[in-house]
């Protein structure tokens, strides 16, 4: 499955937690709190537990959008959808 992970942390060590948690996954950062790809359901859910384990529920928010291809390629993106330091050519190819 795609998926998009989008995160408003406050605590900067958790919030570098969580990026490096989304690369092991196998996500591709598109900005700096939102990162994209494809990600198995399995490994979905453990990175689900290892963002719980950090997050401070009080203050924090972490969303995980499960998205279909056809789905991503109806996605409208405005002005500078994507850093462009940031984005690669996998998370390009996944909307052609």
């Amino acid at each position: 499955m795609i998926a998009w992970v989008l995160y408003d942390i406050k605590e900067d060590k958790s919030r570098t937690k969580v990026a490096k948690y989304c690369k092991q996954a196998g996500l591709y950062r598109v900005q700096y709190s939102v990162f994209l790809g494809t990600i198995e359901e399995n490994d979905r859910d453990t990175l689900q537990m290892q963002i719980e384990d950090l997050i401070n529920e009080d203050t924090d928010s972490v969303y995980i959008f499960p998205m279909n291809k056809t789905e991503l390629r109806q996605t409208v993106l405005l002005g500078q959808a994507f850093d462009k330091k940031l984005v690669t050519d996998q998370v390009k190819a996944l909307f052609l």
